[in-house]
């Protein structure tokens, strides 16, 4: 790595193809923050019921969870909970707890959308020292009973909509859920019901008043005890369930602490943030943690993603960390507003982007770039998003550049991309504010891991190349504690401290590092030729017609083909110039937009010098874009490639019959 701005350092030297049978290894890095050793953990604070119990003593009267008031249906402002009437309430969910008889070490599963109710009950196991179990549906049918049975939870909480989900899961849940609470009311139907398998069931109001005259006390925690198992849905198999302790938390927050002091960003008790990721997941689970333990505010979402930009104008969030789905709607709404206001603004609005643009990639910081046409222009787009926003984070899967660039330059916030998995606690590495150069990446590590690559030589990757690229591997205290009962997965990929994360990344000169494959997505062509399929895909979505794109290969063919999800505005624009009529779903049918997309990825492939094997040479245009419903792909978005195969196979014998 040549000698410019560094934001990592070397701790140890590379390994050569190794004794013990693993490939090569290039050197260790961490971030240059950290070179003299980590930031050492708090010696007061050992689990996470001690982060919410400092801020409350710090911070008794700030606001701390909001819901939207609702009205026949209409979402009004936003209503709060201090700090301390919070912590009553989770004293009282606590002692009831203790009444059903849950000890310390016992499962509680918790069901439902972010509310409230969902981080009360969370810090109520926090308190008791329960493993915290998030359930969720979008694992597929029977996913709910599966985690009640492996996890053997024994109390769980869950939205009122979804109790009748949990019943579902007996009689074969009986034998280990023995009392389930509402977030709100309950039926006398459901009682009866679960009455039929010995189930308690409580609704949110009679379930506060079950412990009322009793008093517990908290046992002692320790770092390395468990807070929660949280079941990752994967891409095959049966879902896994991650164990993360309390260090893991208590580091990543040290972590990014350390991250954005230096970078003049960090969080402050005036930060309020709109908590609609699902808190199932480790990304939103411990930045609500992190906010908790600067005793900020969180907003929930009303649980309608045609009304989220509604939320984020009645919240005023200064931070919003999304996936980039939501961002690619935001981009898209953008994009269409600024080009249907006429043909002036639309000059003048181009004009100011590149002028603005242009300053950025100087090096000015975005809010000293273009101060005045920020004023006059891009404070239209920063209200529309609550006036207050500061800071987008984008997870789970990579956000295009075009998109991150875009967005950069009018929100007039931070728009950083960041890595991580259930496994590493989701923070690993996080872009920095201001530094143009790391679009496309995933920033430099958080000071609080050790890096390195492991060459994957069946797929041509060097870790020690001249452009070191390999299998992520990632070593700190913000490690998971192993998979529960699966103690055979958690040696695949714990091997010597170090996690094998699956993912292939390229270390960029600055220290920054570009997730370019995923190990386990690669075949074999009927010549012999490997295709690095996610690497692949990630090029052709480069181009401005493709929205989503699933490319295959058999090995008993020769070249590839491709489901695409076509963009409706370029799709259309281009039938409208070659006067083809109809809706979107008839003009994906019709054979020239196939050669015109088809076109287009040619295009792409040849601009990338892509090989003669890698081109797409027939394609089928979905109109609907690949979702959960279908289970084409997981909760984060990445694709059950089994699953596309199962659901296009038709589409696909018929590409390969009509093209060979």
């Amino acid at each position: 790595m040549e000698d410019q701005k560094m934001y990592v350092v070397e701790v140890e030297k590379a390994k050569e193809g190794r004794s013990n049978g693993r490939p090569s290894r290039g050197p260790v890095y961490r971030n240059v923050l950290a070179k003299d050793g980590f930031r050492p953990l708090s010696h007061s604070l050992q689990s996470c019921w001690d982060i919410f119990c400092e801020s409350v003593r710090k911070f008794p009267d700030n606001r701390m969870l909001g819901e939207r008031e609702m009205s026949h249906g209409q979402a009004g402002k936003y209503i709060w909970l201090t700090y301390r009437e919070v912590y009553d309430l989770v004293l009282k969910v606590g002692a009831s707890m203790r009444v059903c008889g849950v000890k310390q070490g016992g499962k509680c599963g918790i069901y439902g959308a972010n509310c409230s109710n969902w981080v009360i009950s969370m810090q109520a196991c926090n308190a008791h020292g329960l493993y915290c179990v998030p359930l969720y549906d979008t694992l597929g049918a029977g996913a709910v009973e599966y985690i009640i049975c492996h996890a053997e939870v024994s109390v769980a909480f869950a939205e009122e909509t979804k109790i009748s989900e949990v019943l579902k899961a007996f009689p074969n849940a009986g034998k280990f859920l023995k009392s389930l609470i509402s977030f709100g009311k309950v039926t006398q139907e459901q009682k009866d019901m679960a009455g039929n398998f010995d189930l308690k069931l409580y609704s949110w109001d009679e379930f506060l008043l079950l412990g009322m005259q009793e008093k517990f006390d908290f046992p002692a925690k320790k770092k390395t005890d468990i807070c929660t198992i949280m079941y990752t849905s994967g891409t095959t198999g049966d879902p896994k369930g991650v164990m993360i302790s309390n260090e893991s938390i208590l580091s990543l927050i040290s972590g990014v602490n350390h991250h954005m002091e230096t970078v003049g960003e960090e969080f402050t008790d005036k930060d309020v943030y709109l908590s609609y990721l699902p808190l199932a997941h480790i990304f939103d689970r411990v930045i609500e943690e992190l906010f908790i333990s600067k005793g900020a505010s969180v907003g929930f979402w009303h649980k309608d993603v045609k009304q989220l930009i509604d939320d984020i104008k009645e919240l005023k969030p200064t931070v919003f960390c999304s996936v980039p789905r939501v961002l690619d709607r935001i981009y898209s709404g953008l994009v269409e507003k600024i080009s249907s206001a006429g043909f002036l603004k639309h000059k003048l609005f181009n004009f100011t982007y590149n002028y603005k643009l242009g300053n950025m990639s100087k090096g000015y910081r975005h809010s000293e770039a273009a101060p005045i046409f920020d004023k006059i222009i891009f404070n239209k787009v920063k209200e529309g998003l609550g006036g207050n926003l500061r800071l987008i984070l984008s997870g789970a899967a990579p956000l295009s550049s075009t998109v991150e660039t875009y967005l950069r330059v009018v929100t007039c916030a931070n728009v950083l991309q960041g890595y991580g998995l259930t496994e590493t606690c989701a923070g690993s590495f996080v872009a920095r504010p201001d530094e143009l150069a790391m679009v496309g990446t995933v920033g430099p590590p958080l000071p609080i891991i050790d890096v390195c690559l492991e060459s994957v030589p069946e797929m041509g990757y060097d870790a020690l190349g001249d452009t070191p690229r390999g299998e992520i591997c990632i070593r700190g205290k913000c490690l998971f504690s192993g998979y529960y009962k699966r103690e055979d997965l958690t040696k695949e990929v714990l091997v010597d401290g170090w996690f094998h994360t699956g993912d292939v990344g390229e270390w960029q000169p600055d220290g920054s590092m570009k997730i370019i494959d995923r190990k386990k997505n690669i075949f074999k062509l009927s010549q012999g030729e490997y295709v690095a399929v996610e690497n692949l895909e990630g090029i052709y979505s480069l181009a401005s017609s493709v929205d989503s794109i699933w490319i295959y290969g058999s090995s008993y063919e020769s070249f590839l083909v491709a489901v695409v999800n076509p963009n409706m505005e370029a799709l259309r624009s281009w039938a409208n110039e070659n006067g083809m009529t109809g809706d979107f779903d008839t003009i994906c049918e019709n054979p020239k937009a196939k050669t015109y997309i088809l076109s287009e990825l040619t295009s792409i492939a040849k601009e990338k010098k892509l090989k003669g094997f890698e081109f797409i040479k027939a394609v089928h245009l979905d109109p609907v874009p690949f979702d959960m419903e279908r289970e084409l792909i997981t909760p984060t978005h990445k694709k059950k490639r089994a699953q596309f195969l199962k659901y296009y196979q038709n589409n696909i014998d018929t590409l390969y019959k009509s093209t060979r």
